[in-house]
């Protein structure tokens, strides 16, 4: 495989991450992969107006991660004051179980660690995910016992299982030596 290339998406790139991102979620395409929430949710996990308005926030940032210059896998980055959170990590499914999900985050932590000085990276997971959870946990994500509900708001889709919580991970990003 040749080596993926990553970089800040634009607002040009905005219909091809909606696909890209849908398409690792949410429906019958979501189906040929891991990562798919079929089973929980309907309807869509973005839209072009919440991609732009995370484009267009400062401190915030979409990763695209290109093969030959075909997008492949995104993920939303943004600042927190707790250090940086990254969400909607998502591989085009024909794409899942090649390593390309754990290069785009080990990118996005390196972004987070050198533009913004993070030195902890939050996620959250729907916790009935377990496989998922497993996948973050075996890259140094800790479940931190921290939920909250699921949006009800039909923009982050329409829930098929009722009481959907997500739950917090997070990760040191200072190595041991840094400390």
């Amino acid at each position: 495989m040749t080596t993926p290339s990553f970089r800040a998406a634009g607002l040009d790139d905005i219909p091809i991450i909606v696909e890209l991102v849908n398409s690792a979620y949410r429906g019958e395409s979501g189906k040929q992969g891991w990562t798919t929430e079929s089973d929980l949710l309907d309807g869509q996990r973005t839209d072009p107006e919440e991609l732009t308005r995370l484009i267009q926030t400062e401190d915030s940032m979409i990763v695209l991660c290109q093969l030959n210059d075909e997008p492949i896998a995104s993920v939303h980055l943004e600042k927190h004051q707790e250090g940086a959170y990254l969400g909607m990590l998502s591989v085009k499914p024909r794409w899942q179980n090649l390593g390309i999900g754990k290069r785009l985050m080990a990118e996005a932590e390196l972004i987070a660690k050198q533009q913004w000085a993070a030195n902890k990276m939050l996620i959250m997971v729907i916790t009935l995910r377990h496989d998922i959870i497993a996948f973050y946990q075996r890259y140094g994500y800790v479940r931190t016992g921290r939920v909250e509900p699921f949006p009800t708001s039909e923009k982050y889709g329409i829930q098929k299982v009722p009481g959907l919580l997500l739950e917090y991970l997070e990760k040191s990003l200072v190595c041991s030596s840094e400390r």
